[in-house]
């Protein structure tokens, strides 16, 4: 309305009137691009399905070695009660390892996920011996299946839209730094060459630390972004980083002397001392600090395990192996897998070597329990000398 109250009449210009047209047509323009907007664009909503706890990454999470109630040097039977795939007369994998024991994922029906109380309604283990950071990232993005299987953010796309995911609990990076291949290295050094490994393979770790521990961010990110495309708001879950424990003890702490066959052939811990102390003590406290700084630097928590086998350690002065008359036990028994590469007679199956076993499973599930009831700050878990599972307990860092 004009100010002097009169109405526009045609003696208007054209040009005024066009631009009275224009600005009468405006909101009705706005009102349409608003109802252009895609109603993707809105929040979607967290799946109303059964709360789920997820473990994705790695042999430490899946649960390999999974089958073995600690060690024995005894190649026959159940090998003196230690092999869990002793079915009475012959070895199935499979009742540990269910359909994984032959792609080799071994998902044992003691992993982390399972052992761990108290979380949600379902336990859902995605995780893959032998997977390195690429096999956590999407297809789209980079992501390579393993052993037949879909990159694990597909998978966890699928589990995030079928059920209310809770925890997403992540083990990544070993085998981008090359575990086994140190692993290996050494034991040549002790059983053919005669020489330390630990300064060779100090550089190797060195050399691959960088683009590992920018594997294991872009993980990190792959598994938010699966999540924010399925709904889910960063407070409605959490995502826990972990590091690894040290599968040996240090020198001071082996139980068999270092020269001679017992390390090997009986112990299954063909290391020298030089080589067990740069491990223990530099390798694998070198490895968590990596990893906690790259959970910090993407908002995860993060569960440091480097000393969860203090004294339950293949070889440990403060474990020992079962005999005929005293069976394995939690209690008394080694929690992680020795390397059966070196005795007389192989155990099973190498990639088993140098994990957490049926003991040490267990204590992984009471230490992501415990951790499930602090839901913020980071954590290292450890064990209590002389108790099971149930001795776990979580110091903050």
């Amino acid at each position: 309305m004009p100010e002097n109250g009169s109405s526009v009449t045609s003696s208007t210009p054209r040009l005024g009137r066009r631009l009275l047209t224009a600005a009468a047509a405006l909101p009705l323009t706005l009102a349409g691009l608003a109802l252009a907007t895609p109603a993707s664009a809105a929040p979607a909503a967290v799946p109303s399905g059964p709360t789920a706890s997820v473990t994705l990454g790695d042999s430490y999470i899946s649960g390999e070695a999974g089958r073995w109630k600690g060690n024995s040097a005894d190649s026959s039977a159940s090998r003196t009660g230690t092999d869990r795939a002793w079915n009475g007369s012959s070895y199935d994998p499979s009742l540990v390892y269910g359909p994984t024991a032959a792609s080799g994922c071994d998902r044992s029906d003691v992993s982390e996920v399972l052992g761990a109380q108290g979380i949600a309604q379902k336990q859902i283990n995605l995780a893959c011996s032998g997977a390195v950071t690429g096999n956590i990232f999407r297809a789209s993005n980079g992501g390579q299946s393993l052993k037949g299987e879909a990159p694990q953010a597909d998978q966890l796309a699928t589990v995030a839209a079928q059920n209310n995911v809770k925890l997403i609990t992540l083990s990544i990076g070993g085998n981008d730094l090359g575990f086994s291949s140190v692993i290996s290295n050494c034991v040549q050094d002790y059983l053919v060459w005669y020489s330390y490994c630990h300064d060779s393979q100090q550089s190797a770790i060195d050399s691959k630390m960088p683009a590992a521990m920018a594997g294991v961010g872009k993980a990190i990110d792959e598994i938010r972004a699966v999540m924010t495309n399925a709904g889910y708001a960063r407070t409605d879950y959490r995502l826990v980083l972990q590091s690894y424990p040290s599968p040996i003890p240090r020198s001071a702490e082996m139980r068999y002397p270092e020269s001679g066959w017992s390390r090997s052939d009986t112990g299954g811990c063909p290391f020298w001392d030089g080589d067990a102390d740069w491990a223990r003590d530099s390798m694998v406290p070198q490895i968590s600090k990596a990893l906690a700084g790259v959970a910090a630097s993407k908002g995860a928590q993060f569960l440091d395990l480097s000393n969860m086998l203090q004294g339950r350690e293949v070889c440990s002065t403060s474990a020992q192996q079962p005999t005929a008359g005293s069976g394995p036990s939690a209690t008394t028994s080694e929690w992680a897998r020795f390397l059966d590469g070196g005795l007389n007679t192989t155990q099973g199956v190498l990639q088993e070597s140098m994990h957490p076993n049926y003991y040490g499973q267990q204590a992984l599930g009471a230490c992501l329990s415990r951790l499930w009831a602090r839901p913020t700050g980071n954590y290292a878990c450890d064990n209590t000398a002389g108790q099971d599972a149930s001795g776990m307990y979580l110091t903050a860092e």
